[in-house]
């Protein structure tokens, strides 16, 4: 609970002293787009780190080498805990959106970061705003901007290894033509969601697979693009999921 509680102290007093922040750069981008969006980016990046290394989080990570930093990407990844976010973005290589649920724009200064980081909202329940959001990535990646999205469509609570990935939120990598890089987090419920109200130390591996490109794939696996990429990451969950169950080498 100690852990939980330094956590949630941590987050409000970041939120709050760096409204400053907020301000400055919306000022600045009015010069330098592309630098304040940057620095935005690195700020919230070690403000996750840092609340990953309080969690007592030891993240081993594989296959990094993969992801391509000289273009934008459409990352998959699998969905147990809030932590995935934390663990995935802290090492984008370039500015990257992530598609999040309607609910969290409702969080003050929250969903300002968030919007300031070209996160995108998506509304589960309304089949024409949801086709929006899609189409907002789409932009994003042609502008340059990477984009994150789970597929699954909500974290996975059923202890099964995966729910099914949702075919419509490939479209992003279908209509620019842009590689796909598969994530696996294996482990990652162990942090929060398994104990709550509890953070507790435990390690979980995150591994990047090699990026997908839909111009390269049979006519079938194109159809049935969700498909494809949720069984490349079942292997990787299933071939990581012995290690993660080992004890954290080290804590804070």
């Amino acid at each position: 609970m100690f852990r939980f509680l330094i956590i949630v102290f941590f987050v409000v007093c970041y939120l709050i002293f760096l409204i400053p922040v907020l301000a400055f750069e919306w000022v600045y981008r009015k010069v330098n787009p592309q630098r304040a969006d940057e620095q935005q980016l690195h700020c919230v990046q070690a403000a996750f780190r840092l609340i990953l290394k309080l969690a007592g989080t030891e993240a081993v990570i594989l296959g990094e080498e993969h992801v391509p930093t000289d273009t934008a990407v459409l990352y998959v990844c699998n969905h147990q805990s809030f932590f995935d976010i934390l663990l995935t973005y802290s090492r984008v290589p370039r500015l990257t959106g992530y598609v999040a649920k309607k609910e969290m724009e409702k969080i003050p200064l929250l969903s300002t970061w968030m919007k300031r980081l070209h996160c995108l909202f998506l509304d589960r329940k309304n089949m024409k705003e949801g086709l929006k959001t899609i189409l907002a990535g789409i932009q994003l990646v042609k502008d340059g901007i990477s984009v994150c999205i789970f597929p699954e469509g909500t974290r996975n609570k059923t202890g099964e290894l995966m729910l099914p990935f949702k075919e419509g939120s490939l479209k992003i990598a279908e209509k620019t033509g842009c590689p796909i890089v598969p994530i696996a987090v294996t482990n990652s419920a162990q942090i929060f969601e398994n104990h709550f109200p509890k953070v507790t130390p435990c390690r979980v591996i995150v591994e990047y697979g090699q990026p997908i490109y839909p111009k390269d794939l049979s006519k079938e696996d194109k159809k049935f693009l969700g498909a494809y990429c949720q069984n490349i990451i079942a292997q990787m969950l299933r071939k990581n999921a012995p290690s993660a169950d080992l004890p954290p080498s080290q804590t804070p």
